[in-house]
């Protein structure tokens, strides 16, 4: 079980945050002084410890010193209502999680300590590249027997001690985060933080803040001074997954901070100096960005310290069968569910799909099939894997956009008018899903097959452009004007 010390001398406080956060799941301990906080941390070593600034006549700073001398691994997060907000914020160069300001807005907080478990859960849950009989709930492995798995683990097993930078190659769903913290818990800064972010998932405007924090005031809506995972991480391993959707102008300065140690918050004229070991990750081929000049070349240099290539899971079907026995373990235990084998035929049709999605669509598979299963074995009519003929959703749909005629605008025209003229109840829909089918087609083969160059020449974000694939790959419909 999860736990939270909230470390404060207001009882009033305590009670309220005890019963807002009150879960079956999280164990919370509560401390009135930093004495008592003290002897929590020694003998219950807490995920998370909420710590107010000012105990009585004590100081949380000082208190924050000493937690941080004996777990590490607990992630502090400051509350004050002294108007200490600047003091909270410099300690977390040293290693604070966040701050929050008194009156705590709830909400605020429990997104706050969320976040702090699911980071505390990464770090401290072992990932594990030995073969071992017995599974552990809490557990992620790095699975597999067959030649390709077995170098990995080796690799892993040869760079983590190395201080240097790591690039981690391979497809979507193929484990390239649980290498990552594979190679962190088996460094030398195993025991400072090791925090993820993915470049694609954050807007281009709010990733630089996010990386190097800003100060107060620095664009619209600043309105506190924030701390980015460089300094949260200072001495500790950063995980960039989706490195190739990164902004070039973030690139510029994640090149000027590797060079030299050395950034500028957002908005700030101080150079701050960290020590950070960089874990990048991507699906996609950065020597052909560099070559469109997507990527600098520079920073591809610095990056890859080391490269590992992840396989695709088609590439290791040897491992398949390890593989759903063991998310057939996990999801047993999450869902309660009780079955107790996988039937040959159903391995052999696991064996024989195709896996585009690699890793996380077998373990999708897994569980919905779990869900459905009747009795204690897993047979093949459970298992809800699409038949192979089935255009995957994460595929693009470009194989079946060459064929493109040049009259297809003319075509889509005659189409609207045609659905216009016969008083249809459904002519935007079609003329919009048509029109989409169009735009995106001729982006995907200017692009090329790349999604990011595609969505760039669309204006619209990596996302979007996914699920108008998916859509257009589903429906696939031989009417649209070609």
């Amino acid at each position: 079980m999860e736990s939270l010390l909230v470390i404060d001398d207001e009882p009033g406080i305590c009670k309220t945050i005890q019963s807002i956060l009150k879960s079956d799941s999280l164990q919370i301990m509560i401390a009135s002084n930093a004495e008592q906080g003290l002897q929590l941390v020694r003998e219950e070593s807490p995920n998370v410890i909420l710590l107010d600034i000012r105990l009585g006549q004590e100081s949380g700073l000082d208190l924050f010193q000493q937690i941080r001398n004996l777990d590490p691994k607990s992630l502090v997060i400051f509350i004050t209502g002294y108007g200490s907000a600047d003091t909270a914020i410099e300690t977390m160069k040293m290693g604070a999680f966040d701050y929050l300001v008194k009156p705590l807005d709830f909400h605020q907080l429990k997104q706050a300590i969320d976040q702090a478990l699911k980071i505390s859960r990464l770090m401290r849950s072992a990932t594990m590249i030995d073969n071992v009989n017995t599974l552990e709930e809490t557990s992620d492995r790095l699975i597999g027997n067959g030649d390709s798995m077995r170098s990995i683990c080796k690799q892993i097993g040869r760079v983590a001690p190395q201080d240097i930078n790591v690039l981690i190659l391979g497809e979507s769903g193929t484990g390239k985060e649980l290498v990552a913290r594979a190679i962190y818990q088996h460094s030398r800064r195993s025991e400072a933080p090791f925090l993820a972010i993915n470049c694609a998932a954050i807007p281009e405007t709010l990733l630089e803040s996010e990386l190097f924090g800003h100060e107060k005031g620095a664009f619209t809506g600043a309105d506190v001074r924030r701390i980015g995972k460089f300094e949260r991480c200072d001495h500790g391993t950063l995980f960039l997954d989706e490195v190739g959707d990164m902004p070039l102008s973030t690139q510029t300065k994640i090149l000027r901070l590797l060079q030299g140690g050395q950034f500028q918050r957002v908005g700030g004229n101080e150079t701050l100096t960290v020590d950070v070991r960089i874990i990048a990750a991507t699906n996609q081929n950065l020597d052909t960005m560099i070559e469109e000049g997507r990527f600098r070349r520079d920073l591809y240099y610095r990056l890859r310290g080391v490269t590992l290539h992840l396989p695709a899971l088609r590439d290791r079907m040897e491992d398949i069968p390890e593989l759903a026995h063991y998310f057939l373990f996990r999801f047993n235990r999450q869902l309660g569910t009780s079955v107790q084998s996988i039937s040959q035929e159903a391995l052999d049709r696991l064996q024989q799909h195709s896996w585009h999605g690699n890793i996380r669509e077998l373990q999708s598979v897994i569980r919905e099939s779990l869900i459905a299963s009747m009795g204690p074995t897993l047979l093949p009519e459970f298992l809800s894997i699409e038949p192979q003929n089935e255009p995957a959703a994460d595929l693009h749909p470009t194989e079946h956009l060459v064929n493109i005629q040049h009259d297809a605008w003319g075509i889509l025209g005659d189409f609207v008018e045609s659905k216009i003229t016969q008083l249809s109840t459904d002519a935007y829909r079609n003329a919009l899903g048509r029109f989409d089918y169009l735009i995106v087609s001729r982006a995907m083969i200017l692009a090329n097959g790349s999604q990011s160059r595609a969505a760039e020449i669309l204006g619209i974000s990596r996302p979007t452009l996914r699920v108008k694939l998916k859509a257009i790959a589903a429906e696939n419909n031989p009417n649209s004007p070609r």
